[in-house]
């Protein structure tokens, strides 16, 4: 019964970014709503990380198998991406790139912030 409660927790945050992504008029994909509102229900405390971890665990551990279906996809229609194969892969090398850096950044600033926090909460 625990993890079908932290299932649908996770599912309600899923099903309110959809309903944001069609009321809101811009190219954000409604997952990155989802997950946005409930990384802010985790940090104002209206969910505790108890209520989802089970289950979130779950999910990261079987993400890999999601990514089955876009791989079909792309094969499926190779003849139509053959020709752009090599920007399409440099592309995707420099938003990795960037992506590593930005979420390097932002962790370095997280963890100073939490060191100052515990510094000034011993003092």
């Amino acid at each position: 019964m625990k993890y079908l409660s932290q299932f649908l927790r996770i599912t309600a945050f899923t099903l309110a970014g959809e309903l944001l992504q069609r009321v809101i008029p811009l190219p954000v994909p409604a997952s990155v709503y989802g997950l946005t509102l409930l990384f802010a229900a985790l940090c104002l405390g209206v969910v505790k990380l108890e209520q989802v971890k089970d289950a979130g665990g779950f999910l990261v551990s079987i993400l890999p198998i999601l990514f089955v279906s876009p791989a079909v996809g792309i094969l499926e229609n190779w003849g139509l991406i053959q020709g752009v194969v090599i920007p399409l892969l440099l592309l995707i090398a420099l938003s990795t790139i960037v992506t590593f850096g930005i979420a390097g950044r932002v962790t370095q600033v997280l963890n100073k912030r939490g060191k100052q926090d515990e510094d000034s909460a011993k003092h």
